[in-house]
């Protein structure tokens, strides 16, 4: 999509393709055929069954809205679920924000949220496209009034001015190298790159970064609160709070689907868990948890141990209902050894596995496929190590 097929979009005669294009299936010949029997011209229908095929998978992220909104591919990709994004703009109002500067705004996310919520937000990006797609979903959902949209670099003087004036800033940098659009794990290849990211605090001290999970600890800003936060269970992002916004220096942020809270954790992630042998059940921390360092803290809340000082598998005599990690009850602790393991699975009559690993080079997929099992059964293999010792648990999931 360019500029101009998004503004064509915008118009009535858009606005009808988009609505015959929704309505098409998902089918693409047929939605095509269907496109052209409506008489819309070819470069218009491609735009719009585009549109609608990035929608449907939109929603998973952004809920209902989606169908009124417009996407490119790397801006869904790399756009804050709806839930997050929420969250985040109702602590950003809680703590008094009414003026935000969104840095690499993307197609808007978090500039609308923050709009919802009540504040005016000045959203900055590099791509033309993409600032005109951020424009485009603020005017789709009547936040407008509220959400300015400027075309330029996080480092422009035009920036820099209205950075003196914020109440806060909000940088998500892009995680992707020009030209290729491949993923960078390198925060020096970020846009804008780490080195200016890292001066925000200086600049404006509430500043907010949304970063990649896998972020080095070490690169966080001194006396930061570092949130990390999984939406049903799958690790979505790490926030940094920075200045008067910082309150612990860890969280962990469990989030249901729908955006329903399951459960904070916080502490310094600074601990080490007390170590014992294997016990009856085992907990799995949810990723959340484990990347904000706090499987101590965690172990804490349920009595547990570990049964090895590097591995989060944390261990308790009794069951005990957490939202921060999944359950399993161990029924047999084997030294690791193909034949061992598969022997064990047969006498058990287990034909079906789920396997686990922490703290092994083995390949899930390679095990089961040479266990070769036939049984009726199904049973969770947790491979790992205790006391530095290769192992196998044979465990069932507690629910």
């Amino acid at each position: 999509m360019t500029p101009d097929q998004l503004a064509t979009l915008r118009t009535p005669a858009g606005q009808a393709a988009l609505a015959t294009a929704a309505s098409a299936g998902d089918d693409p010949l047929a939605a095509a055929a269907t496109l052209r029997r409506h008489g819309i011209a070819a470069d218009l229908a491609a735009a719009a069954l585009t549109q609608a095929r990035l929608r449907r998978r939109a929603a998973a992220k952004w809920g209902p809205a989606a169908a009124e909104l417009y996407f490119t591919q790397t801006g869904l990709e790399q756009s804050t679920r709806a839930v997050v994004a929420r969250r985040r703009a109702h602590r950003l109002a809680a703590a008094g924000v009414r003026r935000l500067v969104d840095l690499g705004c993307g197609i808007g996310a978090d500039s609308l949220a923050a709009a919802a919520a009540g504040i005016d937000v000045v959203a900055v990006d590099a791509d033309p496209l993409t600032a005109a797609v951020a424009e485009a979903n603020a005017a789709a959902l009547g936040l407008a009034d509220r959400v300015t949209v400027r075309c330029t670099t996080a480092e422009s003087p035009a920036v820099t001015a209205e950075l003196a004036t914020a109440d806060a800033v909000f940088c998500d940098p892009a995680r992707r190298r020009a030209g290729t659009g491949r993923r960078t794990f390198d925060p020096a290849a970020y846009s804008p790159p780490w080195s200016f990211v890292a001066t925000l605090p200086d600049l404006v001290p509430r500043t907010v970064l949304k970063l990649a999970p896998g972020i080095d600890h070490a690169l966080l800003p001194a006396a930061a609160e570092a949130e990390w936060v999984s939406v049903g269970g799958d690790l979505v992002e790490a926030t940094v709070w920075c200045g008067p916004l910082a309150v612990v220096p860890r969280r962990a942020t469990l989030l249901a689907p729908d955006g329903t809270p399951r459960g904070e954790l916080t502490g310094d992630g600074a601990h080490d868990a007390p170590v014992g042998p294997v016990r009856r059940y085992l907990y799995d921390p949810d990723p959340a948890v484990l990347r904000t360092h706090l499987v101590a803290e965690f172990a804490a809340t349920v009595d547990g141990t570990l049964a090895d000082d590097q591995i989060g598998y944390v261990y308790t005599d009794q069951p005990v209902e957490t939202p921060y990690a999944r359950g399993l009850e161990v029924h047999q602790v084997l030294p690791f050894s193909l034949k061992r393991l598969r022997t064990a699975l047969r006498e058990a009559d287990i034909g079906q596995v789920e396997i686990m690993k922490r703290g092994t080079a083995l390949v899930p997929d390679q095990v089961r496929r040479e266990l070769r099992l036939r049984g009726t059964g199904a049973a969770t293999v947790v491979l790992t190590r205790v006391a530095d010792a290769h192992t196998a648990l044979i465990c069932r999931p507690l629910r």
